[in-house]
Order: C-alpha cells, then sequence, then structure tokens
C-alpha cells in the first residue's frame, strides 16, 4: 500500500486557458480539489508555501478550511518556508489546524527554495544573527516551533494573573502533532540531519547535488540514508517518507490535446545550477496508463516511499484535476499494487 497525494503549486494568472485566473480561483478551487480528491479516495492533499509571487503563501487559513470542508483526507504542506515564520505564531496556527482537522494535518517545513525577492525573510523582519546563514535560522526556527507543539514551556508565568511561577506552553496544543511534521530534503546530507532530530523525510522535488547517477536512483540513495539514521538514532515509532512527481496519464482526447506533446519529451532527468552549484531534477511521467505503469515501476525512489505526492496543473481547474488523480487512481496505483 502506498498513500497518494497531491501537491499544488496553487499558481493563478489572468491568461488564456487558465481557470485560477485571480487569488480567491485558487484558493477556493484547492478548497474543492481536496474535497473531490477525498470523494475518489485519494489519502492526501498538500500545498507548497511560497512569498512574493502568485502561489500559495499564509497556508493556514486554506487549511484549515480544507479540513472543515473533508473528513478524512490528509491535509499539508511541501514545503513551508521557515525563514520567513514566527515560530511561536505558527504553533498556535497549526495546532489549531490540527484540531479542526481531527489530527490530519501533515507539515512540511524546511529552509524553502530559491524564490523572487531577494532576502525577502528579511522584508517580513527576521534577520539572521551575525555568522549564521538563512539555511541555519530557518533550522533553528523548526526547533524552537517543534518545542512549542510539544508543549514546552516558552514564557514566564505571571504569578500576578496565574497565582504560579514557571513556564508558560503556547495555546491550544494538539497531541500527535509533533510527530506529523516533514523535513524537505534536497541532499544526502540534511536527510540524515533529519532523522538524527526525528522528523519524517519530504525528499524534494529536485537535489541540490548531482553524482552522475539519475534523479530517482539518488533520491532512493537519500532515502535509505535517512532509513539507516534513523534506526541508528533509536527512535521507536516508524518514519513517513515521502517523494513528488508529476505524472500526467493520457486516457481521452482532453488528456491528449493538453499534453500528448509531451509524451516522451520529457522523460530524462535535467541537471541545472541553483544556488551556485548543480542541481538534478526528476523526469516528468507523461503517456497512456500501461507506459507509466511500465516506467513508474521502474522509478527506484517511488518503490522506497511510502508516500507519492502527484503535482497538478491547477490552473486547468478542480474538474481537469479529479479527473487526472481519478485516471491515476483507477488505471495506475492498482497495476503497481499502490492500492
Amino acid at each position: 500500500m502506498k498513500r497518494i497525494g497531491f501537491l499544488t503549486f496553487g499558481h493563478w494568472q489572468p491568461v488564456p486557458g487558465s481557470l485560477a485566473r485571480t487569488a480567491a480561483d485558487a484558493y477556493r478551487q484547492t478548497i474543492d480539489l481536496a474535497a473531490a480528491a477525498e470523494e475518489l479516495g485519494v489519502d492526501g492533499a498538500f500545498v507548497r508555501v511560497h512569498h512574493f509571487a502568485r502561489q500559495i503563501a499564509s497556508p493556514f487559513p486554506l487549511l484549515a478550511a480544507m479540513a472543515a470542508k473533508t473528513s478524512t483526507i490528509e491535509v499539508g504542506t511541501g514545503v513551508i518556508d521557515m525563514r520567513y515564520e514566527n515560530p511561536l505564531y505558527m504553533a498556535e496556527e497549526a495546532a489549531i489546524t490540527d484540531l479542526i482537522s481531527g489530527g490530519r494535518l501533515q507539515l512540511g517545513v524546511s529552509r524553502g527554495s530559491p524564490e523572487t525577492a531577494l532576502r525577502g525573510y528579511e522584508s517580513f523582519g527576521y534577520i539572521p544573527d551575525e555568522g549564521s546563514s538563512d539555511a541555519d535560522d530557518a533550522r533553528e526556527r523548526t526547533e524552537v516551533f517543534r518545542a512549542a507543539i510539544s508543549g514546552a514551556g516558552v514564557a514566564q508565568a505571571d504569578p500576578r494573573m496565574t497565582g504560579t511561577a514557571g513556564a508558560l506552553a503556547v495555546q491550544p496544543q494538539s497531541p500527535g502533532l509533533s510527530d506529523r511534521i516533514w523535513w524537505g530534503s534536497g541532499t544526502r546530507a540534511t536527510a540524515e540531519w533529519t532523522a538524527e532530530r526525528g522528523m519524517n523525510l519530504m525528499s524534494s522535488t529536485l537535489l541540490t547535488e548531482d553524482t552522475g547517477v539519475p534523479f530517482d536512483e539518488l533520491q532512493a540513495e537519500q532515502i535509505s540514508l535517512y532509513r539507516e539514521k534513523w534506526k541508528a538514532a533509536g527512535w521507536t515509532h516508524e518514519p513517513r517518507v515521502s517523494v513528488s512527481r508529476s505524472i500526467l496519464p493520457i486516457v481521452n482526447d482532453m488528456d491528449e490535446m493538453y499534453f500528448g506533446g509531451r509524451a516522451g519529451g520529457e522523460s530524462e532527468d535535467q541537471v541545472g545550477y541553483l544556488d551556485g552549484g548543480l542541481a538534478r531534477f526528476g523526469k516528468s511521467y507523461v503517456g497512456s496508463p500501461e507506459q507509466l505503469v511500465r516506467e513508474l515501476g521502474r522509478d527506484a525512489a517511488v518503490a522506497e516511499a511510502d508516500t507519492l505526492l502527484v503535482t497538478v496543473p491547477n490552473q486547468l481547474g478542480v474538474d481537469y484535476n479529479a479527473h487526472l488523480l481519478e485516471s491515476i487512481v483507477q488505471y495506475i496505483a492498482p497495476e503497481l499494487g499502490w492500492r
């Protein structure tokens, strides 16, 4: 069995062919797609978070709305850029959202990816300490956040108000949320760091390193190192691991119109420079269900992960993306033993 979820970047743009022309369109359609996906038996509805772009930002109101309109599907992020977050305020928002969902929140967090703004987090008022990088700052904020959702005292009580001394935890608390935090990792080293700290692994849609092997094999190596380090750290519960893929089955004329020209044309990894170093991007899977079953069956990282997040072309609207997910659940998942 493998959990299958969708991952949307929530793009909106007033251009020909887009059904998500405004921010309102993108957010409302994401809520509706979560409900539609739940009806199809999809396991997760995840959103990517970006700032200073026409994409989803500030995810908690959206996640709470998704949770309120559904009852079984996981709702989550992939990922929240911690450079932009007040960890204690985020702990309150996350707990409230998790309580509304009944314990279905799965939060992917990380240092984030290159964005349109130069040091945009500084505009939010968050400037790394001298001698500390933005990556260091993101990790420190994550540790404060994780402590807060685990009930650690983070502010001294005022005895005149409480009648006691000591440290107060943020409220509310949502039991179990601390076990549902994932770190978005783009390298083998950060995957090992993630395991040492007891977080689930959300392997990135790109890897910010390249050893010359195919993307899926490098990602599978990353997952293997993560699990080895997890075992060595002595954690008692089983971790979860997700990978993301672009999967576009062609089963009707509309699919052919949208994506037929891409079938086979994006069947190779892409290697380029990102943040001053080599990065490897995974290929897209486009073609008939039979073809995709063969190709996905050879994907080493998909085989290793317990959760597969399918990136969706959200600007094509709810109905089309529900159809895309249904094609995966109906024609591909059973053939690969995922269902």
